[in-house]
């Protein structure tokens, strides 16, 4: 069984949902739908940033390393010298290793995304979403 409060206000939702808090409500147990994002809400829920960006960097450390390596090691490999010019370069090798860096920096980005966001899920598709319009709404869950 869930409580469920409405409210057509920002500040009574806001009073209402600190109210909650302080009142001892665990903020995993709440549910808020508002018509546009409402940054108090995650103060007073204490939110916590996202874990995204792990893997954002852990795509983009890994595209530049692999970059690099990548063309170092098929310049060592197939030795082409012209001029007297060093076989290892930096500024040539920047083009691959910002491309890579990009490329996997994304791709990673977008499969953490669906990691973090449990998709693609099965559950609940054959419910319709609910739709409060322009109202402010608390929802408390796991009253069993």
């Amino acid at each position: 069984m869930s409580k469920q409060w409405m409210f057509d206000e920002k500040a009574d939702f806001l009073a209402k949902l600190r109210e909650l808090v302080d009142g001892g409500v665990d903020p995993h147990d709440l549910e808020t739908m508002t018509p546009f994002p409402v940054h108090e809400a995650d103060h007073i829920l204490h939110t916590r940033t996202s874990r995204l960006r792990f893997f954002t960097l852990a795509g983009t450390l890994t595209g530049l390393i692999a970059g690099f390596a990548f063309t170092i090691f098929t310049v060592m490999d197939w030795p082409l010298i012209t001029g007297g010019k060093p076989l290892i370069s930096l500024p040539p090798f920047l083009v691959i290793a910002f491309e890579l860096t990009i490329l996997l920096g994304g791709i990673l980005s977008f499969v953490g995304f669906l990691a973090l966001a449990r998709l693609p899920s099965v559950k609940n598709v054959l419910q319709p979403p609910k739709e409060y319009g322009n109202r402010f709404v608390i929802q408390q869950r796991g009253e069993e």
